[in-house]
């Protein structure tokens, strides 16, 4: 288990890697810098290079990168060409709500996965089997900025039900206006929902015909430890590694929700940024969206290793 978690936790620091190389040489390609956009159109070409020069954009991207990640590895993300703080200040005021809809989410989509699941699997092919199955097809098929706006224009502008956008509200709002959350979340949960249920439906119909179940039942084990003990655990496993994959659309689902109702996240930081051709924000928002990526799927994948132990012989 550990030479398991070592490998994985080995390929994800490559990936980060990979991934802040590729951050900077994008935003690098970006047509102007930083001084470029701060300085006004009547800014005089001295101006711009004295800009340029005091935040430090005329040394080689090279010398900048390497800074960037010596900075990195002992805790500094940098400092915003924008706001001249800590890339940290930039991240803490953002994150809080990023995290707060993503754990919500997450305490949405497992449960209710998991017993569509479960239900759908030990009635298959029923009437409930089959509208599940009907609806999460349906719902997979849409995507997320689409059934974003049918459901601001259906339950926000038409029946006035729930609020539109996060305008003007921070995240301590949320303690008193938990409404806000439900579109946003909703729309996330939507597509990981319909994935982890046919997951979990698909395993609990394997289990349910395999030898083992028969003979416990042979043997008059009770429905109940027998579903508890013996099916469950075994039909959770192709579901537990759909949501080591789904980790991406989880965090790229939040992004896309903040972008659509204006909400004060970690996405509204990054767009800011990009706008601003502030590189150091944006690498150290990346990579913290990366970092958390990268540890979900982590979790998954070792919650689904040690349920299925016989793979570490396997390998």
């Amino acid at each position: 288990m550990r030479g398991y978690a070592l490998q994985r936790l080995a390929l994800g620091v490559v990936q980060l890697a990979l991934l802040a190389v590729l951050v900077f040489a994008l935003t690098s390609l970006l047509p102007g810098d930083a001084a470029d956009v701060r300085n006004n159109e009547d800014a005089t070409p001295e101006q711009v290079q004295a800009l340029r020069e005091q935040l430090q954009l005329d040394r080689p991207p090279l010398e900048r990168f390497g800074d960037w990640v010596h900075g990195v590895l002992t805790g500094d993300l940098g400092t915003s060409l924008v706001s001249g703080g800590p890339v940290l200040d930039v991240l803490a005021g953002s994150a809080a709500v990023t995290l707060v809809l993503a754990a919500v989410t997450l305490a949405v989509v497992v449960p209710l996965a998991v017993l569509l699941g479960v239900l759908s699997g030990l009635r298959e092919g029923g009437r409930l089997d089959r509208a599940v199955t009907s609806l999460t097809l349906t719902l997979n098929s849409v995507p997320d900025f689409v059934l974003a706006l049918l459901l601001v224009a259906g339950l926000s502008l038409r029946l006035g039900w729930l609020p539109a956008t996060w305008v003007g509200v921070g995240a301590a709002e949320l303690l008193v206006q938990p409404a806000l959350l439900v579109l946003p979340v909703t729309v996330v949960a939507a597509r990981m929902i319909c994935l982890l249920s046919r997951q979990v439906r698909a395993g609990m119909v394997t289990v349910l015909q395999a030898g083992y179940v028969a003979q416990a039942r042979r043997l008059g084990v009770p429905r109940r430890t027998l579903l508890l003990r013996h099916v469950l655990p075994n039909a959770a496993v192709p579901g537990i590694q759909e949501l080591a994959r789904v980790g991406d659309n989880l965090v790229g689902g939040v992004l896309i929700v903040e972008a659509v109702f204006a909400i004060p996240g970690v996405a509204t930081a990054m767009v800011s940024a990009v706008e601003a051709r502030d590189v150091p924000t944006v690498q150290g928002l990346a990579l913290v969206l990366a970092v958390a990526a990268l540890l979900f799927s982590l979790a998954a994948d070792l919650v689904c290793h040690r349920l299925v132990p016989r793979t570490e012989v396997l390998r």
